[in-house]
């Protein structure tokens, strides 16, 4: 039968046990989620900001086309300035536009960047010259999360050009926001729905598309 002094010092090593366990396991893994946080929160304040309006040699604007195009794309890329969510609440998210010339020797301009909200209304142009990419460059355009103008059927149209045949650019959205608890993000692809001939003029739609029967 155990004594009131054995269980007197059973609960006191049970005590010291728990308070050990708290010391050596709980306290590091809070610290260690508070060092995490810390260092994500000063990795993003490092980051840059960047607008359409920063440019670099790598991402150059043009007064002039540095040759004759030969090649280029018109293509739609569908974006989400909000999706709707519960009872059909908006949830507003940040849209960035990239473009990424996936081409290792050539560059690509890109002539024109497009916004359009739900209803296919043009909003605003994101390109005010030509904006030709070096070799595996890229540029992004941002549309902030406050601006909810283009709405969960929102639009951009991107077109671009080269001077020789080259890889097809990468063009994406990525739809983000993290100003909640648990946070979203995906992302959408474009779509090409123009191919230019040499020149550098567009196809029509009916050039664009085969006759019957051919």
């Amino acid at each position: 039968m155990p004594t009131p002094f054995s269980e007197e010092r059973a609960e006191q090593i049970s005590r010291h046990l728990k308070l050990l366990t708290f010391l050596f396991v709980i306290v590091p893994i809070v610290l260690l989620v508070v060092f995490i946080e810390f260092r994500f929160r000063s990795i993003e304040e490092n980051l840059p900001n960047h607008t359409p309006s920063v440019r670099d040699e790598a991402r150059r604007e043009l007064d002039t086309m540095p040759w004759r195009p030969v090649t280029g794309q018109r293509l739609y890329v569908p974006a989400y300035s909000h999706v709707y969510h519960q009872k059909g609440e908006p949830y507003l998210l940040t849209v960035t536009l990239n473009v990424r010339n996936t081409d290792v020797n050539n560059e690509i301009v890109v002539t024109s960047v497009r916004y359009f909200d739900t209803s296919g209304k043009e909003l605003r142009s994101l390109l005010q010259k030509p904006l030709q990419l070096a070799p595996l460059a890229a540029t992004e355009f941002v549309i902030e999360r406050d601006d909810k103008f283009g709405g969960s059927g929102a639009s951009f149209l991107v077109e671009w050009k080269a001077g020789t045949e080259v890889n097809q650019p990468i063009v994406e959205t990525v739809m983000v926001d993290t100003s909640n608890t648990q946070g979203i993000s995906f992302t959408s692809s474009a779509v090409p729905i123009r191919e230019s001939v040499s020149g550098g003029e567009f196809l029509t739609d009916s050039e664009n598309i085969a006759p019957a029967g051919d």
